[in-house]
């Protein structure tokens, strides 16, 4: 599932490519996608608008429009391929099974974007400002930003009693963080999962908020090198798995103690961590 930083890594990369074309028409070959708005909506809402910029917030890309803006979400398999024209779209898109699969399509002009989910979890939705859509309105503190500084996640932690995976998960308090790297910092920061946030003490919380601005910064680096390349509809981030040491590995030693990585459920998906590290 993309996370902060493969989201990061899809702006910084889609940015060159969109900024300032103009839509000139939007193709929505599965409706499912604009849920629960309606494809017709997401369509004349955007036709005939410029893209003045590309940013993230969380695990959101926005597209920010003369009127209003765009949001793409992952979701789980969500990610996005680029056409050089409109032939090469209609050729290409959803043409048979082993075909480029295509939910959206945005034809600018000079090349086309396509959001793909084959699972169709992933959703594009219009907006009239940022205020107006609740996914944007209840994020919390993004995690790469300058605003997610120690003293303040501090603060959150406090105010919290849930289980500190579950608390790292919660997008209204940090945004951006999902299970891949929320594992991947308690490891860093040698904290077990199921340890109450208002429990830690102040050195414990200095020490995680330090472990998820370097796995955040890490994880990153691995997005953009090499960066996503939207002409293949097989792209993905290489390299990712050199960098774990926590996540997706039960069985395997710990690569601090040698004790197997554990797995555990919590709030409906799998926490791994190190029985003996994490404390």
């Amino acid at each position: 599932m993309p996370e902060l930083p493969e989201v990061e890594a899809v702006v910084r990369t889609l940015r060159p490519l969109v900024h300032e074309r103009r839509i000139r028409c939007v193709h929505v070959l599965h409706p499912i996608a604009t849920k629960p708005q309606g494809a017709a909506y997401v369509s004349r809402f955007a036709e005939g608008q410029r893209i003045r910029s590309v940013e993230r917030k969380g695990k959101y890309v926005l597209l920010q429009l003369d009127r209003g803006l765009l949001t793409m979400h992952f979701r789980l398999d969500g990610q996005l391929v680029w056409f050089s024209n409109g032939k090469e779209f209609l050729k290409s898109a959803n043409r048979s099974e082993n075909g480029v699969h295509v939910d959206v399509a945005f034809e600018l002009d000079k090349g086309v974007l396509g959001f793909a989910d084959r699972r169709h979890f992933g959703r594009v939705h219009a907006w009239s400002s940022e205020e107006e859509c609740p996914g944007l309105a209840s994020l919390g503190i993004d995690a790469l930003s300058s605003d997610f500084a120690a003293a303040r996640f501090s603060e959150l932690l406090a105010a919290s009693k849930r289980p500190l995976k579950e608390f790292l998960l919660d997008q209204t308090k940090i945004a951006g963080i999902g299970n891949i790297y929320s594992c991947e910092s308690l490891w860093h920061a040698r904290l077990h999962p199921r340890r109450r946030a208002d429990a830690l003490k102040p050195v414990e919380a200095r020490r995680l908020h330090k472990a998820i601005v370097s796995v955040l910064a890490r994880a990153l680096e691995c997005c953009l090198h090499p960066a996503p390349n939207f002409r293949d509809p097989t792209w993905w981030f290489q390299g990712l798995e050199a960098i774990l040491r926590a996540y997706d590995r039960e069985g395997k030693p710990c690569r601090r103690c040698g004790e197997p990585i554990r797995r555990i459920a919590q709030g409906g998906r799998s926490t791994y961590y190190c029985a003996r590290c994490q404390k």
